[in-house]
């Protein structure tokens, strides 16, 4: 009785097909060369990230975040569930090894309920405008101009750049939580902070009109990093699910210049 040990053994295999007269079958050249002909195995097939499936996940994204923003605009009250909801979504989303498509649309969810919540409230600090419809323009138009330069390869990710794009966001958070814990705390009664404080620099002009520009041009920057996290991606081939980090990415900044844009441009409407 063989040993089941060697029963599936390609060795113990070979020698009794020889024993028994049987000649494995070997390719014809022909055969060969329609094996050669055949197309290599797309990305898509190797579930590799590719430009087409990173822009469907990032629409898909924004999909569920306008949902979202019309119920926030249509329930203003949900503003601050949107923002706490969407900061505790961030953390996780930044800090989680592997991104996962539901937090990532949970983001999107909880950061269009705040979009919403907040340009309703735009609305009425500055009535008989269309600062909304003006910012979403705003938006997509630094968005685009930021998309061609990098495509044509104007504008490019450097090791200087970001450290100097480094060096000036965390200066600016910064001043955003102190001008936060002055608004908190009553130090200053304006809605904006230090921001809406007539400082005289340059001739007189709002310190938050200096930092509305420095706020997009850092967005602008942090969209060339997102879109040059795609081009790596891709081209070396990473797994797919990390075009969910890269729509998340994306969504992060977008959301970001729309809401620095929207504060812009209230400085030069008259409000109520």
């Amino acid at each position: 009785m063989a040993n089941p040990a060697f029963s599936n053994s390609p060795a113990f295999s070979a020698k009794a097909a020889q024993r028994a007269g049987v000649v494995p079958a070997v390719p014809t050249p022909d055969q060969l060369q329609e094996h050669y002909s055949l197309p290599s195995a797309t990305p898509d097939q190797m579930e590799r990230m590719t430009y087409q499936d990173t822009i469907f996940k990032t629409l898909a994204s924004f999909a569920v975040l306008l949902v979202a923003a019309v119920i926030g605009w249509t329930f203003p009250v949900l503003t601050w569930v949107g923002l706490i909801a969407g900061f505790v979504l961030a953390l996780v989303n930044i800090f989680k090894r592997k991104p996962s498509p539901a937090l990532v649309l949970a983001y999107a969810f909880a950061e269009g309920l705040f979009v919403g919540g907040i340009s309703m409230f735009y609305t009425l600090i500055v009535p008989g405008s269309s600062i909304v419809p003006m910012a979403l323009f705003g938006t997509l138009g630094v968005v685009a101009v930021t998309l061609a330069l990098f495509a044509n390869g104007k504008v490019r990710v450097s090791k200087r750049s970001t450290q100097i794009f480094l060096v000036a966001i965390l200066g600016y958070a910064a001043f955003s939580l102190v001008n936060f814990g002055l608004m908190m705390f009553g130090v200053t009664d304006s809605m904006f902070g230090l921001r809406d404080v007539q400082i005289p620099i340059f001739g007189g002009i709002p310190l938050g009109i200096p930092l509305g520009i420095l706020a997009v041009l850092l967005g602008a920057y942090s969209l060339v990093m997102d879109f040059d996290y795609v081009k790596r991606g891709v081209e070396t081939g990473q797994p797919r699910i990390y075009g969910w980090t890269a729509a998340f990415g994306i969504m992060v900044t977008v959301v970001w210049l729309y809401l620095e844009i929207l504060r812009l441009l209230s400085y030069f409407l008259p409000r109520n």
